[in-house]
């Protein structure tokens, strides 16, 4: 059976659900360039396309001079002049095809690239099945990514920055495979340059490739069995990246081989029986392509001595490829915290008795009317946004199932400065109040937020893209309110309710908001 459509999983605010613009079947022309007609007039013409949207020159590798990279030593190669025989992809695309460049910090987009080699469906429809360098090829290639709620199609020429005839950037470890440096390119260009990719969340790229579901846990002191959860999103065809702790200086190799502040991807689970007890692992991969870690569990750990050889053949490595195993024990003690994004919300609780339904809006705070800053601006805070959300009562077996969560919201803050590294987040956060029954079908007043205190929230207010929290709520009736840390500062946002309920529930009513 086929895998399942992407396009109707995709989340979308209810007053545009019909309209496919921007769905994956339609995404938006990004820069208004349009492939099959660029593409088309190359081949008319006999020419290669050249993207004047993305010049192969520095504004387009560094334009804020930000990276250690004399530019005057770049040349701009197409494949055919680095190899003689390119290829898109060379006997499929898989996480061991490329190593990280050495002049741009973008490990959170590699290690985010490292989990989409998993999902082919999912591959292929970030990059489109319809190019090679082969027949029609004119020197012009298009990637899709998911973009605040809406899908766009992106159009990059073949040209590639080069020293000495050798990538600067992302390179693959077969040379005439290209695949992994023109999907570098072409998010590059989403961002404004290459430049632009330095230094990011593995969650902004997990979400631009799937819109879909995405929740990140911390390790340290997590509040449910984040194994369990890592299991169920692996079985549901879920993105998993995770990010190192911090050092007191970037990129430090630590003794036992991690590297910190760094992000790589998870690449597997799996539970193993050692001297009778049984053993949760972790199988990681740093997007270098090399470095391991090198204790407990790692390639040449003694302990797979004590594991038997039906289980060691279904995961044991010795190459120095970058990917390693560990327990969780080590998993949680050396990364901070770990992202998961799948397409579906089902990973959160695969009991059969239980559904998981999502809602989401678009909005905005505007200066004087509905950006009211957080609850320490009482007066003001009311006129935010405000979004109703009604939690079901469930039964025994549908409440306990394999996590007593029952809700995840995710907010999401949109900012459409061309050039990412100038984009500045506003610090944003959300605060969730039960609704008493007397107060039904209305904007709440600042009256309401002087006398009562939320029941939950997003935590601290921070200065990200995008911030969630899942959570467990009584049944009953409850209000949402997202917002900036300050008054008036002006953004869009995108809000992502999902809300466990029994599967023969009836399908919910619209939930009720007041902008």
């Amino acid at each position: 059976m086929p895998p399942p459509r992407l396009t109707n999983l995709n989340l979308r605010n209810e007053s545009t659900a019909k309209d496919k613009t921007g769905t994956l079947d339609v995404p938006l022309k990004f820069l208004d360039q349009d492939y099959q007609e660029l593409q088309k007039s190359c081949i008319t013409n006999e020419m290669r396309f050249v993207d004047d949207k993305f010049l192969p020159d520095s504004s387009s590798i560094d334009p804020q001079k930000k990276l250690k990279l004399d530019l005057d030593q770049i040349k701009w190669l197409r494949p055919s002049n680095i190899v003689s025989d390119p290829q898109l992809i060379v006997q499929g695309a898989s996480r061991f095809d490329y190593s990280q460049g050495s002049y741009l910090g973008n490990c959170w987009f590699l290690a985010s690239v490292g989990a989409l080699t998993f999902q082919k469906d999912i591959m292929d429809q970030v990059m489109p099945a319809d190019q090679s360098f082969g027949k029609d090829y004119a020197g012009i290639f298009h990637f899709r990514f998911w973009r605040f709620g809406k899908w766009i199609d992106v159009v990059i020429d073949d040209k590639l920055p080069t020293i000495k005839g050798k990538l600067i950037f992302v390179h693959s470890k077969t040379s005439n495979e290209f695949w992994p440096a023109l999907l570098e390119k072409a998010y590059a260009k989403v961002c404004g340059s290459y430049a632009d990719m330095h230094a990011g969340r593995v969650s902004e790229a997990l979400l631009d490739f799937t819109g879909g579901v995405h929740i990140c846990l911390e390790l340290e002191k997590p509040t449910i069995d984040v194994w369990s959860l890592m299991d169920r999103a692996a079985k549901n065809k879920a993105l998993m990246a995770c990010g190192s702790q911090q050092g007191k200086k970037s990129e430090n190799i630590l003794p036992n081989g991690i590297v910190q502040g760094h992000a790589y991807t998870v690449t597997g689970v799996l539970k193993v029986t050692c001297q009778e007890q049984p053993v949760r692992l972790v199988r990681v991969l740093n997007p270098w392509g090399r470095g391991e870690w090198n204790g407990a569990w790692s390639d040449n750990s003694s302990l797979w001595n004590k594991v038997s050889e039906k289980e060691l053949a279904k995961c044991r490595s010795l190459a120095n490829d970058g990917e390693f195993w560990m327990s969780m024990e080590d998993f949680t003690k050396n990364f901070e915290d770990i992202d998961i994004c799948c397409l579906r919300p089902d990973f959160l609780d695969n009991s059969s008795k239980c559904i998981w339904t999502s809602t989401c809006y678009n909005s905005i705070w505007e200066s004087g009317t509905t950006a009211g800053g957080c609850i320490n601006n009482k007066d003001s805070f009311c006129t935010n946004p405000q979004f109703r959300v009604r939690i079901e009562a469930l039964d025994e077996e549908c409440a306990s199932g394999q996590c007593p969560e029952n809700i995840l919201v995710s907010l999401m803050q949109i900012h459409e400065n061309r050039y990412r590294s100038l984009v500045s987040n506003y610090s944003i956060g959300f605060d969730v109040y039960l609704i008493p029954p007397e107060m039904k079908d209305e904007k709440l007043p600042a009256k309401f937020f002087y006398r009562r205190r939320s029941v939950e929230g997003s935590g601290n207010f921070i200065n990200t893209r995008h911030v969630m929290k899942f959570f467990k709520l009584e049944p009953g009736e409850y209000l949402i309110v997202p917002s900036t840390f300050n008054p008036n500062e002006c953004a869009k946002f995108m809000l992502s309710i999902f809300t466990k309920t029994e599967s023969h529930t009836r399908k919910k009513k619209p939930a009720r908001t007041y902008v």
